[in-house]
């Protein structure tokens, strides 16, 4: 078990890490690209994080009352698709079930599946326009030959079933979601317009002035426990149709899977291409510039006069030079394959990393066991592009590098104090080491608030 705590102070050296150039590529461009982006607060003087600014409280009641326009539309725009949708399911089960008996039975299932697809569709859409939540399509079926085969591929779909489920889930979130749009705000104004509205019905009966108290006050309260509901009932909306409307689990994880081999074929493809052409034009070049040196050596040693011993010790002396030169590139072109710094585990590695970093970073380590060696690489190549991003984008001042070995799953974490924005988007470094990690099943989470601070935790398990 590894426990360290200190502070690494370089003096100077680009934050490449020991693996050299042929880590984890960071893919530059944008402050984007990095971990942090947008203005900086500065940092406490101990930690180097910023302290949040007063008026914390006023930003989370503006948040409880600030309410999407996309919200309120699906709540109103959304019952006459919940209802119907619901009937549907409601329709299909019952009239299934009696058909059941029947030869009518199976194809008005099969029929009714279908269509159960088509408006899981239409409510996917509906969700994605006014919720913000994008869903992603579940798979087309399978084509299957034959009329008999069809139907079963159709009786067995999955995504249908769960679908109609859905549908039913969504009548009664459907009707609470109209009332909190539009029945409570009409509830409220009658309360709160209450001693009004009994004046003008019963204009000569004495006033109650608890009673019109009373109203007003349970229609303040009311009026205030709208937006909140209101977001409650689009929050469960949001995740009830991420899990029913979508892929299965096994589907989701099949297509993540796909989209990290394509990425680490185009990667390896990328790295070998990269080799190649560093072998060719500067290893290759070397050695031939060797050999030619080695000749004129040659030369030198069988004049008729005797030895050029002048001319030998300089041709020697250079080709002395050309053979560090060329053992220095090939150790440098070899070192991103299997850093030598891992053969002494990720407690060695990791703070002879941090070391190479100009923001200085706290080293916190808890390795109760060692990874699989395909996970202690990964863990290695992606806290080399974190310190990476954080020393050209975040403009930190201190940073914290913290990984730690417990119930079988390796959890990296980088903390900096920089300016904050960092976000998971197509095209950016993060985006890349993300489809890496999850070749190796492994997650990649950015809470990263535009001022700071920025936190990247990569979650891995330990063996393959």
């Amino acid at each position: 078990m590894t426990d360290s705590d200190a502070t690494r102070r370089p003096t100077a050296g680009p934050p490449t890490g020991p693996s050299g150039p042929a880590a984890v590529p960071v893919r530059d461009g944008a402050p984007g690209d990095g971990t942090d982006t947008g203005p900086s607060d500065g940092g406490s003087a101990q930690g180097g994080v910023p302290a949040p600014a007063g008026g914390g409280l006023v930003g989370g009641g503006r948040r409880y009352f600030s309410v999407r326009g996309g919200e309120w539309a699906f709540a109103v725009l959304g019952l006459p698709l919940a209802v119907g949708g619901g009937a549907y399911a409601l329709a299909v089960l019952y009239a299934g079930t009696l058909l059941s008996l029947t030869v009518l039975g199976l194809p008005f299932v099969v029929g009714a599946l279908l269509g159960a697809r088509g408006l899981g569709a239409l409510h996917r859409g509906l969700v994605g326009r006014l919720l913000g939540e994008h869903v992603e399509a579940p798979a087309a079926l399978p084509r299957s030959e034959g009329l008999l085969a069809r139907g079963r591929t159709v009786l067995t779909d999955a995504v249908a079933w769960r679908t109609l489920v859905y549908l039913l889930l969504r009548l009664p979130l459907g009707v609470l979601g109209f009332v909190a749009a539009v029945g409570l705000p009409l509830g409220c104004g009658w309360l709160i317009g209450f001693p009004l509205w009994g004046r003008l019905m019963e204009p000569d009966s004495p006033p109650a002035a608890w009673l019109d108290a009373v109203s007003v006050l349970l229609g303040l309260a009311l009026a205030c426990g709208v937006p909140g509901v209101l977001r409650a009932l689009s929050g469960a909306n949001r995740r009830l149709a991420g899990f029913l409307l979508g892929p299965a689990q096994a589907q989701r994880r099949v297509r993540e899977l796909e989209t990290a081999r394509v990425a680490l074929l185009a990667d390896s493809g990328d790295r070998l291409r990269r080799l190649e052409r560093d072998l060719h034009d500067g290893t290759q070049a070397r050695l031939v510039a060797l050999a030619i040196t080695l000749s004129l050596t040659e030369d030198a040693l069988e004049p008729a006069t005797g030895p050029d011993l002048g001319r030998l010790r300089t041709l020697l002396d250079r080709a002395r030079r050309q053979t560090d030169e060329t053992v220095a590139e090939l150790r440098l072109l070899t070192r991103g394959i299997h850093p030598v710094a891992l053969d002494g585990g990720l407690g060695e590695a990791l703070p002879g990393l941090t070391a190479t970093s100009p923001v200085p970073v706290t080293v916190r380590l808890d390795l109760t066991e060692r990874p699989h060696e395909a996970i202690e690489r990964a863990v290695y190549f992606c806290a080399a592009e974190l310190l990476t991003n954080v020393a050209r984008h975040s403009g930190a001042r201190t940073a914290v590098l913290a990984a730690s070995v417990r119930d079988g799953r390796v959890r990296l974490t980088v903390r900096d104090d920089g300016r904050g924005g960092a976000a998971l988007g197509a095209g950016t470094g993060l985006a890349g080491l993300a489809e890496r990690l999850t070749a190796v099943d492994g997650t990649l989470r950015v809470d990263s608030p535009p001022g700071g601070p920025t936190e990247i935790t990569a979650d891995l398990p330990a063996r393959l």
